[in-house]
């Protein structure tokens, strides 16, 4: 992440079987036994990790990360630590190992969500810590046994499925522990780790609406996510999806700034990221590849542009700059105050079209006092606003 990248988040466990949400257990106040009975019917026939790899690569992500363990505490991998994992359903294999495989088959790479929060551990209640809502007992409160489960855990999540891009601790538990994080660092070197574990981590992660303060390039590393689904995470048999254009515009801003984003997708329960899921990836992702890679190894460009009605953020690469209109264009022209030079031509990445420019003076820019035209403007015209209403624009200008 020390580059920029694009990835797919994947949220799957039991709580796809009740097609509501990743927290259903809690949201809808599931009978624990009722809920934790679903382990007997897990059989996900149809889990085919290759085509979860081949669907996010196509769509030109870099890494895809995975929920080993949700709040609800069932881990998706062959653990020994606890029988309430994946091996002991119907289906009895290990999905992680899987996907692992499919990962570095085909180049991807891998990342690991672990939650906190185990609302099924004996000593999985944090009282300092949030999400506690459905731990299975809160009287026999014992967070050092809890974070030695989770220390053989890690253990084996860092030791058996090969090289990991990154480890996604969710839910700060606002307990100190250094000793976790040293532990991911020296099982896998080259691991980059969240800022939601137990010490400070390498990279910030807001989710779902964040907006960042400005414009301005992020200080530190950072990973931004969101799900296609509004209401869930996991799978929906009835999804409220973001519009093409929310999503696309999020994901531009975050990566225009520096920052990587994560898309999430919630598969069945019988293992697949079902059409209408696929769909928005690959919908997003065609709009994702034909920015020919402008958003990922950003440079921010210094140079104050100065563009007027379409707000935008100035990257460079080489004797390039990207304009990022990370919320779309109001006109068929782009009007800049301030530029280095004449370009030697301005491409529209969106459709590949080159577009004419002129420097020249602009009726609408005038001096109050005296009625003319003040400044000359680098006009560039002929972007079809209303083609592209649906996504951010970005021009490249060669200089």
């Amino acid at each position: 992440m020390a580059n920029n990248k694009f990835g797919m988040f994947i949220h799957w466990g039991l709580y796809a079987l009740t097609e509501i949400q990743d927290q259903a257990f809690v949201r809808f106040d599931m009978d624990r036994a009722e809920y934790e009975s679903l382990a007997k019917k897990f059989d996900p026939v149809k889990y085919d990790p290759e085509k979860w790899v081949l669907l996010a690569k196509s769509a030109g992500m870099k890494y895809i990360c995975f929920t080993t363990k949700h709040h609800d505490g069932f881990c998706m991998w062959d653990t020994k630590y606890t029988d309430y994992n994946v091996m002991n359903t119907p289906y009895g294999k290990d999905v992680l190992k899987m996907l692992s495989d499919a990962c570095r088959k085909h180049g991807m790479l891998l990342s690991l969500y672990y939650s906190n929060p185990d609302w099924h551990h004996h000593y999985g209640f944090n009282p300092q810590s949030s999400h506690q809502w459905r731990s299975v007992q809160r009287d026999d409160v014992d967070t050092l046994r809890y974070r030695e489960y989770i220390r053989d855990q890690i253990t084996e999540l860092l030791t058996n499925y090969g090289p990991i891009y990154t480890l996604y601790w969710d839910i700060p538990p606002k307990i100190e522990d250094p000793s976790l994080n040293e532990l991911a660092r020296k099982l896998q070197p080259d691991i980059l780790i969240n800022d939601r574990g137990w010490s400070k981590g390498d990279f910030s992660t807001p989710e779902r609406e964040y907006k960042a303060l400005g414009d301005a390039p992020f200080a530190r590393m950072t990973e931004a996510c969101n799900s296609v689904d509004q209401q869930s995470w996991g799978y929906r048999a009835d999804p409220d999806f973001y519009s093409l254009r929310h999503l696309t515009c999020a994901i531009h801003r975050i990566m225009c700034l520096g920052g990587s984003y994560l898309l999430n997708v919630g598969p069945s329960a019988q293992g697949e990221i079902t059409e209408n899921y696929a769909e928005r990836i690959r919908l997003i992702g065609d709009w994702y590849n034909r920015m020919e890679n402008c958003l990922e190894d950003v440079e921010a460009d210094p140079f104050n542009y100065e563009s007027r009605g379409s707000k935008c953020v100035a990257t460079k690469k080489g004797n390039k700059t990207y304009l990022h209109f990370y919320d779309g264009v109001i006109s068929s022209a782009v009007n800049l105050r301030k530029y280095p030079t004449c370009p030697k031509s301005v491409r529209l990445l969106n459709n590949g079209k080159q577009l004419e420019f002129k420097i020249e003076y602009l009726p609408e820019y005038y001096n109050g006092n005296s009625g003319m035209c003040i400044d000359k403007y680098l006009h560039i015209t002929g972007i079809p606003a209303d083609e592209l209403s649906s996504e951010p624009v970005v021009l490249e200008i060669t200089w």
